[in-house]
């Protein structure tokens, strides 16, 4: 089975650079590693940065493993959480990790599918899928909040908080912003925005963004792509009346990229789109720092 979405839903009939974009898909990051869509993939320097794999208190008092990275210099930092895509907390997400503490943050990533297993290994889009499935609303928001607690036990973190997220982490951050009044802004790159039809969670009665846009605590930027077949401009259109609805209390914005495709940040796909993912970058920095992160 092929994934042609961020979550498995069916697809409009795609282009032929999208089906060879899919074929990444089809084994996930492990097939993407292993190929010639890896050549383009950022690594970031780590010498002026700490970096450490640690553990937090996650939903049921869960040990859960995370991976963060922070800057060398000493006193406290304010913090980005970060949420990864399908494939797990893998090595894109890590140099993300990296990114933001050359910036200043302290980045932790939580590794939300850990009890079900890593799916970054794995070449079966199904056992992929079962992991990712596993992996309930209810179950990721209490991860989150015990992020957050962990950061705000650290001697080197400022009580100052954002999230973002990727793919399926971009559903996660518009979630979280809803959830947990802690975060001060948040960054949803490329996330589910309403409930699907087919695919992860269909049959899970939870809410999804648009369910909550007049509930975000705090002002979350959403960066989409024009040409995402896994999530059309008419969803990201139901997500700006649903906060224009609410009255947007939070100062929510969306932006879209023209001529973009799902993954457009993501520098190991074929759908990497530098001007973009730079472009989306900037705008995300200065979201943070525009709401006191």
């Amino acid at each position: 089975m092929r994934l042609t979405s961020p979550e498995g839903e069916a697809p409009r009939a795609p282009s032929r650079r999208q089906i060879v974009a899919g074929s990444m898909f089809t084994a996930g990051y492990a097939l993407a590693v292993g190929s010639g869509a890896q050549a383009q993939a950022i690594t970031t320097p780590t010498e002026n940065i700490r970096t450490a794999d640690v553990r937090l208190s996650g939903a049921g008092d869960y040990r859960l493993p995370a991976y963060l990275a922070r800057p060398r210099a000493r006193g406290r930092h304010p913090c980005v959480i970060v949420v990864n895509e399908i494939f797990g907390v893998h090595a894109y997400i890590k140099d993300v990790c990296h990114r933001l503490a050359l910036e200043g943050y302290v980045a932790l990533a939580p590794d939300y599918f850990d009890r079900a297993g890593d799916p970054s290994t794995l070449t079966d889009w199904e056992q992929i899928r079962t992991i990712v499935g596993a992996a309930t609303h209810a179950q990721v928001m209490a991860d989150t909040d015990g992020a957050v607690a962990w950061l705000r036990a650290q001697s080197f973190a400022a009580p100052r908080f954002a999230i973002t997220g990727f793919c399926w982490g971009g559903a996660v951050t518009w979630m979280a912003c809803a959830h947990n009044p802690a975060f001060h802004a948040g960054v949803a790159w490329y996330g589910r925005l309403t409930r699907p039809t087919s695919g992860f969670y269909a049959g899970q009665e939870r809410p999804w963004p648009a369910d909550v846009a007049g509930q975000l605590h705090c002002p979350v930027l959403g960066l989409y792509a024009e040409n995402d077949q896994g999530i059309p401009l008419d969803t990201v259109n139901e997500m700006r009346a649903a906060l224009d609805a609410a009255g947007n209390p939070s100062h929510s914005q969306i932006i879209v990229y023209p001529g973009t495709e799902h993954g457009f940040h993501a520098d190991y796909r074929p759908t990497y789109n530098e001007q973009a993912a730079r472009d989306g970058w900037t705008r995300a920095l200065r979201w943070f720092r525009q709401h006191g992160v």
